[in-house]
């Protein structure tokens, strides 16, 4: 009797914040991979920027109320949310799609290339989704069907948010995930999930990180003011450019002497530099700008702590003046620890142990950061890499070439439903 009740409790404690719903949705996910194929290529085919996802938006909504959900739209400009309750009591789970593609032209041929173009900032441009929204809004649309079908065995109830303008966009200070925080759209969730299909890992896995994942990213804006002079008398000078040369090189040390890179990462980078107009000339002015990435709130105060007293003495050491600016964008995506461990048995049930790994800092953004800021938020990357690829040759995001293995759909449909009905069983 007593390994009975041993074994019972074992079988118990396996058992524990599984979801019994787990075997439906593997059941409607091959039932509606197929349609989730047929949406992505539709918005790749016809992809648009942000704050400017209009016909995307309106068949999320479509979708949505053709589901039975309450819908509100132009949240954060054109972003969609959907609220499915259901009929047992239990928390509110969030799920969040980004919308927004990119001004990069496809070289892809294929039978749904993008067709669209646009203006962005001032130049004529293709669009093209080049990050992989097109398969998150699929994807989620899926979970949404797969979700309203068993409304009546939630215990809980499901926020589904299409977000806007993750990519950002040139002409408002606010967008995307921190204008939907704004718009009070996280008030009654309790937790929060999303995905981002990767390039980089093979179709079939599920990537993720506990604690600092991906990074925070920041502009730096430089102007170093000196004294102008001909070239042939650099000693009647200040010179800005010799100036600003010595500056990029003290960054430098920034990543070598001050960062603990035994703990995270840091980048500052200088991505373009511009002074003076002739060749005999030594201008008055020159300017650079970079971009900044830090991991956590502390090492991101010392980076830009260093980046301005470096830049600033630097040129003060040669009579000149520097003006530095640093404009923060998205803080770091950190997943909690605690909802990580919570949520790791439900990525090895739906990837299997094998599928699922465990990744190094990386260095790219994601505004979903916004929303772990308000409630706990868990954040993985989804493989899209055909079998086999090199993930050094296969292209990356942001590329005209960048493509996407469409067979590691239904994962995705299906890790984001079992996080979330996970969730609601644990919670």
């Amino acid at each position: 009797m007593k390994k009975i009740l041993i074994l019972l409790c074992f079988v118990g404690s396996i058992a524990y914040g599984q979801s019994p719903l787990r075997s439906q949705i593997d059941q409607k996910a091959t039932e509606i991979e197929s349609k989730v194929i047929e949406w992505r290529r539709d918005f790749h085919k016809y992809p648009e920027l942000g704050n400017q996802e209009f016909r995307t938006a309106k068949i999320v909504a479509e979708h949505l109320r053709s589901l039975g959900m309450e819908v509100t739209e132009e949240v954060a400009v054109t972003g969609v949310v959907g609220v499915l309750r259901g009929v047992k009591p239990g928390p509110m789970v969030a799920l969040r799609a980004d919308m927004d593609a990119l001004p990069v032209t496809e070289r892809n041929d294929l039978p749904f290339k993008s067709v669209n173009t646009a203006v962005y900032n001032g130049q004529e441009t293709g669009v093209m989704h080049a990050c992989g929204h097109d398969s998150h809004v699929a994807i989620l649309m899926g979970v949404a069907e797969i979700m309203a079908s068993m409304k009546d065995q939630l215990k809980g109830s499901v926020k589904f948010i299409f977000q806007p303008a993750e990519e950002g966009v040139y002409d408002a200070d606010i967008a995307g995930a921190e204008l939907m925080v704004k718009e009070g759209v996280m008030e009654d969730v309790d937790a929060i999930f999303g995905l981002h299909i990767w390039a980089q890992i093979e179709a079939g896995k599920i990537g993720y990180r506990s604690g600092p994942f991906l990074a925070a990213v920041d502009n730096l804006e430089v102007t170093i003011t000196g004294t102008q002079a001909h070239g042939a008398a650099p000693w009647s000078s200040v010179d800005p450019i010799v100036t600003s040369a010595q500056a990029i090189m003290g960054l430098q040390t920034i990543l070598s002497r001050n960062v603990n890179i035994t703990e995270n990462p840091a980048v500052v980078t200088v991505g373009a530099i511009h002074g003076g107009i002739r060749h005999n000339i030594i201008p008055e002015k020159v300017e650079m700008i970079g971009t900044i990435r830090t991991f956590g709130d502390e090492q991101q105060t010392l980076v830009h702590k260093r980046i301005t007293e470096i830049i600033t003495n630097i040129a003060e050491s040669a009579g000149a003046k520097a003006d530095v600016n640093i404009g923060k964008l998205y803080p770091s995506t950190v997943n909690p620890p605690e909802l990580t461990a919570q949520m790791l048995p439900t990525m090895d049930a739906v990837a299997g142990t094998g599928n699922v790994i465990a990744m190094p800092p990386v260095t790219g953004a994601e505004d979903f950061s916004f929303f772990q800021r308000e409630k706990p938020g868990f954040f993985i990357f989804l493989g899209g890499m055909k079998k086999g690829g090199d993930p050094l040759t296969t292209p990356s995001h942001h590329t005209p070439d960048f493509f996407i293995e469409e067979s590691g759909f239904k994962l995705g449909v299906r890790a984001l439903s079992y996080f979330a009905v996970d969730y609601m069983e644990k919670n």
